[in-house]
């Protein structure tokens, strides 16, 4: 499931996130003092970005620190860092690919791509095309006017890359970045040689946020790279069938249930997560409307028997006077 966070912070307040343990396993959640166990995944987030129950019983897991997710340490709050900023990241790897005409035209060919600094600045790079012999061609790297960096890369009669496998240039603000090479080719046909991407990244804001089956909630942020943010902790118990029942499909750990064992979904014989979905009651309509059809009728029987009894000890009155 994917949650968008596009209309702000303030409007998140009730936004509901369902999810299923498949297998299993229960939810864990804080209410005041209590932790308490659920099987409904009827979440939504409160005014602080806390994933809570409808009942406002906190859930429980663990927060990512810099995208690494300690699951050994103890469960808290389930939190999504709405506001957040991603910091920018750098380019330092082109990475081009496609396939450079072994006959017919000998370019330049010219492909452009947004690049970024320490600061996510953009910039704009060229990579340029031009055949310098039967199976060579030369590889330029530019900025607007200025040329950062040539490689002459070679290809084998049948039009596989011969070298190199990677380049080098220095960037405008004295980056090294490395051009990856290896998806070239030079085979007859046309020229479909592209720049397939570069690994820098503009500042990001969070605004949605996705569930794995591991129970990781993945935000996504605005500069398009993800970030796991927190996981959902799951409690198993040796006996299940001795949890105490404490409301609003809630439990309670007891000495007949066993000790409370944590972990992922997925682990430990627990289930795992699926999104978009809550488990249906486990009670059988029609064999409680049957129930209850026999009790209303088993209690009309008693009230016919209390009359007829009523009624023959007034026989009885009258018969004595």
């Amino acid at each position: 499931i994917t949650t968008n966070f596009t209309q702000g912070a303030a409007q998140l307040t009730g936004r509901s996130t369902d999810m299923m343990v498949q297998g299993d396993g229960f939810f864990v959640v804080q209410s005041g003092d209590a932790q308490l166990f659920t099987r409904a995944g009827s979440f939504s987030l409160d005014a602080d970005g806390r994933l809570v129950t409808p009942d406002g019983a906190i859930v429980q897991g663990w927060a990512a620190a810099n995208g690494v997710i300690n699951s050994n340490a103890a469960p808290i709050d389930v939190q999504l860092p709405i506001g957040t900023l991603l910091p920018p990241v750098e380019t330092t790897t082109v990475n081009l690919g496609g396939n450079l005409p072994a006959s017919g035209s000998s370019g330049p060919f010219s492909q452009a791509i947004t690049a970024y600094d320490a600061q996510g600045n953009e910039h704009r790079l060229t990579m340029t095309f031009t055949k310098t012999g039967a199976n060579a061609w030369s590889v330029a790297a530019g900025e607007g006017a200025a040329t950062l960096g040539t490689a002459a890369v070679t290809f084998n009669p049948d039009g596989s890359l011969a070298g190199p496998a990677s380049a080098t240039f220095t960037s405008s603000t004295g980056t090294p970045v490395t051009m990856d090479l290896t998806k070239l080719t030079q085979y007859g046909g046309a020229n479909t040689a592209t720049i397939l991407g570069q690994n820098g990244a503009a500042m990001g804001t969070l605004q949605a946020f996705s569930l794995g089956s591991d129970g990781t909630l993945v935000g996504v942020f605005s500069n398009g790279l993800k970030q796991p943010l927190a996981q959902l902790a799951l409690a198993s118990f040796n006996n299940p069938g001795g949890l105490e029942k404490v409301g609003n499909t809630s439990f309670r750990s007891t000495v007949n249930s066993g000790t409370t064992q944590l972990g992922t979904p997925g682990t430990g014989g627990r289930g795992l997560l699926a999104g978009g979905v809550t488990e249906m009651s486990n009670v059988d309509l029609a064999a409680e409307f049957t129930n209850l059809i026999i009790s209303q009728r088993g209690f009309q029987a008693n009230s016919r028997v209390i009359t007829a009894s009523d009624e023959v000890l007034q026989d009885l009155v009258n018969m004595k006077r």
